[in-house]
């Protein structure tokens, strides 16, 4: 990309856009306006020359008007039509997303404690817009030039997650049709400013054959900032006017304001003119939730209660679908220490998988690289969900560099019962993500863990479906399974009126959810029995205890909250009258000694 200004005259191309209602909801202005919530102009809209994403490509492309001037060597361009080609590699806009918070990590080595993401409004045309900061390294003027070429990136592969040089394009153009940065840095004793614009509107309307990045340099000295001068004063008042001209921010101390809540050191991403969906409403989801940004929910369909549907709508494996907070909480393996992601002004509580299953065992996993590469061991945690076999969510969630690449991967299909609830966790460095961090490319070592997490899906199963009650095909097991249920028939006991519980359930084939069992093969069959009281019954029984005792947790856990704030109410209080009994204790010997002073006189 080049950071110069077209010499020739920029003629202005009109495109019809779509208009939209602008957001109910709470979003801070950009801008010299003042903060204001969008809910007071529900009835307003906005016109968003911003098309849905999968069309943005869609426009007639002009003759190639630029000329090599003369003495130069020939270059290939970077036609604005490839921003959008490029960024389509996102299928997923969470996906987007994940790739700037990657950028916001790798930070922590240079001091990174936070990233922000938030909603901003855009005072110029009543929309709104997406926040993304940090208090990193930032970026110096050959950093930001860096950062907004295609292709180049100066980070070590073995230390941080981005490696392509290319996220930043994809992810920031995937999500909206411009974004605005800002960043400072410290090098030695110098302190810069820089501002970059990459804006997919600008080169459409002006009808660009090129890729120009508008980027201006101010060097901080004190309270005074200067601007440097790379080119002539006419090629950087030529970049601060197109900066006004296309970006949320009408003059240079607008633009300045928004370092303000930079700290020494940081960077600020607004991206703006966020993509539509086909229907014609933002992509993203500002409104469902205050403290979240969600996509369109989807709707929990097929087989099974009410009760079942909404234990399912409340687990990881289900939210992460619709909801960044539950997608960002499952992100990355190992839990940070001094770092936090704070969604719309709330942390981000990280979610391990690992620590959340039950009867879970490590399997040490050794990888074939290569005839000259070394061989390296890989831990393997697997296990049930907690809340097996009532709810039917199973799968391995694969990480690379502790980046979460595919979250609940069915790699074992089958139409029996068999695997269900088994949950996993990898992490696969020796195989290369695809450019978009949502799958791997399929080369060899792919393929032979595929199968080899087949191997142990299959093998834990076998070894551990009785404890959640399934007919286990270990003879052993199997047998005193049999013997077990030969009893309770004729003790006359009635299966299946117990919670789901920590300690093994054998030969309890009440335990079994209708579907399961009737999928599976011969050896897996449900018990025999049971009387008049059908499984479809005892399971939907079995499903409503367990909801309630989970809402008991939840009351027990916010009656102990409760008692914790009174007994610390309790402490205050009796420190307070402690300190007023003494207070009046002193007054009280104050006021004696005055009496007998005033005897004695």
């Amino acid at each position: 990309m080049s950071s110069e200004q077209n010499k020739d005259p920029i003629n202005v191309v009109h495109l019809e856009g779509n208009s939209e209602k602008d957001p109910n909801n709470r979003i801070p202005a950009i801008g010299n306006q003042p903060l204001m919530s969008c809910k007071s102009k529900t009835n307003q809209k906005h016109k968003s020359e911003s098309r849905s994403f999968w069309r943005a490509g869609d426009y007639a492309v002009g003759n190639t008007k630029s000329v090599t001037p003369q003495g130069q060597l020939e270059h290939a361009r970077v036609h604005p039509k490839f921003l959008h080609s490029n960024a389509t590699s996102h299928k997923w806009a969470f996906g987007a997303i994940a790739e700037l918070l990657d950028n916001a990590v790798d930070e922590i080595r240079s001091g990174a404690t936070y990233v922000k993401v938030d909603t901003l409004y855009n005072a110029k045309d009543e929309s709104p817009a997406l926040l993304f900061q940090d208090n990193g390294g930032g970026m110096d003027p050959d950093c930001m030039r860096q950062c907004m070429s295609l292709g180049y990136s100066s980070k070590m592969a073995n230390t941080t997650i981005g490696q392509y040089g290319n996220g930043f394009k994809t992810s920031t153009m995937r999500l909206g049709a411009d974004v605005i940065v800002f960043s400072r840095a410290t090098r030695g004793s110098r302190v810069t400013q820089s501002i970059g614009l990459l804006s997919y509107t600008f080169l459409r309307k002006t009808g660009q054959d090129d890729v120009i990045v508008p980027m201006v340099d101010f060097e901080v000295t004190g309270r005074q900032t200067q601007p440097i001068i790379c080119g002539s004063q006419a090629d950087w008042s030529s970049n601060l006017k197109l900066i006004l001209q296309w970006s949320p921010f009408a003059s240079e101390e607008e633009l300045m304001q928004q370092f303000d809540d930079i700290e020494a050191h940081g960077t600020k991403i607004i991206i703006y003119n966020l993509w539509l969906s086909d229907d014609g409403v933002l992509e993203l989801d500002f409104n469902k939730d205050e403290e979240d940004i969600c996509l369109k929910d989807e709707v929990v369909t097929g087989k099974g209660s009410r009760e079942s549907h909404r234990l399912l709508e409340s687990h990881i494996s289900y939210q992460l679908r619709y909801s960044l907070r539950a997608y960002a909480s499952i992100l990355y393996l190992r839990k940070f220490t001094d770092f936090q992601i704070i969604l719309r002004g709330k942390t981000v509580q990280q979610y391990i998988v690992a620590e959340d299953l039950k009867y879970s065992k490590v399997i040490i996993y050794k990888p074939k690289l290569g005839l000259a590469s070394q061989e390296i061991s890989v831990e393997t945690t697997i296990g049930f969900v907690k809340e097996a076999p009532l709810l039917k969510v199973s799968g391995f969630n694969i990480y690379h560099k502790n980046r979460l690449i595919r979250p609940f991967w069915k790699a074992y299909h089958e139409g029996s019962s068999r695997g269900t609830g088994v949950v996993g966790v990898l992490e696969a460095n020796f195989i290369e993500p695809a450019h978009d961090k949502q799958d791997f490319e399929r080369s060899a070592l792919y393929i032979r863990l595929e199968t080899r997490i087949k191997q142990m899906i299959m093998e834990y199963w076998t070894g551990n479906c009785h404890k959640i009650g399934f007919q286990s095909r270990i003879p052993e097991i199997r047998c005193m399974q049999k013997e077990l249920r030969v009893g309770e028939v004729s003790t006359g006991f009635k299966a299946g009126y117990q919670l789901p519980t920590e300690q093994p359930v054998v030969g309890l084939a009440a335990n079994v959810p209708h579907g399961l069992a009737a999928g599976s093969s011969k050896e897996e069959e449900s018990l025999d029995g049971l009387g008049s009281t059908t499984i479809e019954q005892i399971c939907e029984e079995n499903i409503q205890l367990f909801m309630k005792c989970k809402d008991h947790k939840e009351k027990e856990n916010d009656l102990k909250n409760t008692v914790g704030k009174l007994e610390k109410q309790l402490q205050e209080a009796k420190r307070k009258c402690s300190q007023l009994a003494s207070h009046i204790e002193n007054r009280k010997k104050h006021l004696l000694a005055k009496q007998q002073e005033r005897e004695k006189i």
